[in-house]
């Protein structure tokens, strides 16, 4: 079992940054493939950034990349999304996922979620 808490969310201006962090529960956490996932209200909940347990390989949705950097400290049971010139788009409740196995873009092949952070920025 793995227990998922993200933070970090709030309001900001567009153009501006935020940092969401997940902490894990658990001593297996290195061996999980983490994701970063949003939804807004009335719609599904769309991939955002996903990392494989070495954090060598990452995976970005189209709209953030170059913007949104996925980052893990497998000792510190923490994964991390950098946002960076945020959008009046990218208002949405962030989730973490975790899944064992490789990362994964698809929402349903993940395992573990957090209870999400609320990310809003204005224009």
């Amino acid at each position: 079992q793995v227990q998922l808490v993200e933070s970090g969310g709030g309001l900001v201006q567009a153009g501006g940054s935020l940092t969401l962090s997940c902490a894990a529960s658990g001593r297996t956490f290195g061996t999980y493939a983490m994701g970063w996932f949003r939804q807004t209200p009335g719609k599904e909940r769309i991939f955002v950034a996903a990392t494989n347990w070495s954090a060598d390989n990452t995976y970005y949705a189209d709209s953030v990349k170059g913007r949104f950097t996925i980052s893990r400290h497998n000792a510190k049971g923490t994964v991390y999304l950098q946002m960076n010139s945020l959008k009046p788009d990218d208002t949405a409740v962030y989730y973490c996922a975790a899944r064992r196995g490789g990362a994964s873009v698809n929402t349903h092949e993940y395992n573990y979620w957090g209870q999400g952070t609320q990310v809003t920025v204005s224009s």
